[in-house]
């Protein structure tokens, strides 16, 4: 299958496009590298330094390449940044998933898999976990837009016959997430505690996420190819882990004793979700495998091998 993957110079595109190649597929990439890095792609994928919201490149890559799917990462992901700059989150998050919808119709693209957020649609949860039939009310922009996007691929697939399935992401951590960035705690944390740095909580570390790690969510990311056509799915562990949580674990592998420093509670963020992934499971076989403490030691021992090459400040 020819599978174009944007976002794919990023954390979990990168590590899909490892996976899709692995498995055989021919793959291309899409992405303008501001927060993604040129020396995660996978040399044996063909590499377009394009900007999403462009919708004249965005065309000419897919006519160069003709996919026959796309899985859809690209995105302005930080909550924070979505509420300091929503005409930003917008663009990039509506205007550049419509530019890729546009041009699958046109490239003749069976399916689009797409990555939402289960951290943001669903606002303040009735319940925990929360399954995929919970109202939507998002409290950032980030939310809303990425949840916009989901109505889009409804109605192309309803009008156009364009293939889709959702994936509502958790909370993503693993080998290759920016500890220096906005967004991914367990990265951020583990890069400030090798230095000998502060960690900031904000609020008062009750916050409760789902975490799962990389791996498992490129599993779901190439098995909604081939199914789960229609479909919009959480892919969680259905484990609450508070931040206070977090930081305990990775103290405790890193050994370390400095207790965090805690600051304001940021506008926007839940406080708390955990996603039931039971419809995945049926829908397209999917279920997590890694432990959260095995991926915590996992992310550890990388972001250790990073620091010894020098590479961490």
């Amino acid at each position: 299958m020819r599978v174009l993957v944007t976002g794919g110079a990023g954390f979990i595109g990168s590590h899909t496009v490892d996976r899709l190649l692995q498995e055989g597929h021919e793959v291309a990439v899409i992405d303008d590298l501001s927060t993604g890095f040129a020396e995660n792609v996978n040399p044996a994928a063909s590499f377009f330094e394009v900007d999403i919201v462009n919708s004249e490149n965005v065309a000419t890559v897919f006519t160069s390449f003709r996919p026959d799917a796309v899985i859809h990462l690209a995105a302005q992901m930080d909550v924070r940044v979505s509420t300091r700059e929503p005409l930003f989150d917008a663009s990039v998050n509506v205007l550049g998933s419509l530019n890729i919808i546009l041009s699958a119709l046109d490239a003749g693209t069976k399916k689009i898999v797409y990555a939402s957020t289960g951290g943001a649609v669903y606002g303040d949860p009735e319940y925990l976990p929360v399954r995929e039939d919970h109202p939507l009310n998002p409290i950032s922009q980030y939310g809303i837009t990425k949840h916009t996007v989901e109505h889009y691929l409804y109605l192309y697939r309803r009008n156009h016959r364009l293939q889709f399935t959702v994936l509502r992401y958790p909370n993503v951590f693993g080998p290759r997430q920016n500890p220096k960035g906005e967004a991914g705690v367990i990265a951020i944390f583990t890069r400030k505690l090798l230095l000998g740095e502060d960690c900031v909580i904000f609020g008062d570390g009750s916050q409760v996420r789902d975490y799962v790690y990389v791996s498992d969510v490129v599993d779901a990311n190439l098995k909604a190819l081939i199914r789960g056509d229609g479909q919009v799915l959480n892919v969680g562990s259905g484990i609450g882990h508070s931040v206070n949580d977090v930081y305990s674990a990775l103290a405790a592998t890193l050994q370390v004793t400095k207790p965090p420093v805690y600051g304001d509670a940021r506008v926007g963020e839940v406080s708390a979700i955990v996603l039931d992934a039971s419809l995945a499971n049926s829908a397209i076989g999917w279920a997590p495998l890694v432990q959260f403490n095995e991926g915590i030691a996992q992310t550890v021992k990388h972001l250790r091998d990073v620091a010894a090459s020098g590479q961490l400040r």
